[in-house]
C-alpha cells in the first residue's frame, strides 16, 4: 500500500525539525513524506532540504504564498502532488509515536477513515524538547509516566496499546474530536469528496468539514486511539476571529447531504 504522510507547517522550523526526526525513527519507513507549507519563510525550506538529504524515504516540500491561514488549500496541494493509495494527515507541531505510520497502515480498511488523538506537552517541556532536540518519539512508557507525574503532559492513557478489534467500529458516524493532526484516509475517498474545503477562512473546523463530508459519502469512522498517538508541542492559541463564521458554515453542512468541497482539489488552479 503506497502511503504518504502529509505534515502541515507554518513558520515554526525548530518544531518541524523535531517532528521530522520522529519520522526518521519510525518502525515502518515505507512511505513518502510531504511537507505542506502554508507560506513559511526560507528557514523552513532549509530545514526540509537538510532533512531530505538524509531521510530514508522521499521528502517533498509543497509551498504556497502566505495569504493568511490556508491550511485546507495547502493540504489539497500536497494531496494533488501524490499518486499514493493512502494518506496520513498530521501537523508540523505533532511528533509521531514510534509506530505511528505502521499502525495507521495496519488499521487501514476500505470504506473507513481513521481518527486518533494526541498527548499535549506543556510549554516548558516543549521548549526543552525543541531546544535540545530531545527524541521523544523514542521515549519509553516510564519516561512518559515521569513527565506526567511532573505535569509536563496532560495525560498518558492514550499510550496504552490495544489491538485491532470490533470496538474500533463502535462509533462509525463520529466526527467530533477528529482532527487533521491525526487522520488517515484512502486517496480515492479524498478525491471523491473533492478534498478539503478551502472556502473556510482563518483557523478552525476545516478538518471537521472534511470528516462530515466523508461520512455523507458513506465512508465510516474507525477509531485508531490506543494505537497511533502523536505528541503535540505547545503553542499559543491561534487567532479565532473567524471561528463563529466557520461554525455557522459547519452547521449548514450538518443539515445538508453535501459530499464535495466547494473549493477543493478540482479548484486548485484557481487559487493561485
Amino acid at each position: 500500500m503506497r502511503t504518504a504522510v502529509i505534515v502541515t507547517t507554518y513558520n515554526r522550523p525548530n518544531a518541524l525539525a523535531v517532528v521530522l526526526e520522529g519520522y526518521c525513527g519510525q518502525s515502518d519507513q515505507d512511505f513518502g513524506l510531504v511537507v505542506a507549507d502554508d507560506g513559511s519563510k526560507e528557514d523552513t525550506a532549509e530545514v526540509v532540504r537538510q532533512f531530505a538529504r538524509r531521510a530514508p524515504f522521499s521528502v517533498t516540500h509543497i509551498w504556497h504564498e502566505d495569504r493568511g491561514f490556508r491550511a485546507a488549500a495547502i493540504r489539497n496541494r500536497a494531496v494533488a502532488s501524490t499518486s499514493v493509495d493512502y494518506v496520513i494527515f498530521t501537523d508540523g507541531d505533532c511528533v509521531p509515536s514510534r509506530h505511528f505510520v505502521k499502525i495507521h497502515k495496519q488499521l487501514a480498511e476500505p470504506g473507513y477513515f481513521l481518527g486518533s488523538n494526541r498527548v499535549l506537552l506543556s510549554d516548558e517541556l516543549t521548549a526543552r524538547v525543541v531546544r535540545e532536540r530531545i527524541p521523544i518519539h523514542a521515549w519509553s512508557g516510564m519516561e512518559w509516566a515521569r513527565s506526567w507525574s511532573r505535569r509536563e503532559v496532560n495525560r498518558v492513557l492514550p499510550l496504552l496499546k490495544l489491538p485491532d478489534s470490533q470496538f474500533r467500529k463502535w462509533s462509525p458516524d463520529r466526527w467530533r474530536g477528529i482532527k487533521t493532526c491525526n487522520l488517515s484516509v484512502w486517496r480515492t475517498d479524498l478525491v471523491r469528496v473533492n478534498g478539503l474545503d478551502a472556502s473556510y477562512e482563518g483557523w478552525g473546523l476545516e478538518d471537521s468539514d472534511l470528516v462530515i463530508r466523508l461520512l455523507h459519502a458513506g465512508v465510516k469512522h474507525k477509531n485508531a486511539r490506543f494505537a497511533a498517538t502523536v505528541f503535540h508541542l505547545w503553542h499559543p492559541e491561534h487567532d479565532r476571529m473567524q471561528l463563529p463564521v466557520n461554525q455557522e458554515r459547519l452547521q449548514d453542512l450538518l443539515r445538508s447531504s453535501t459530499v464535495r468541497a466547494a473549493i477543493g482539489l478540482d479548484e486548485l488552479s484557481s487559487l493561485g
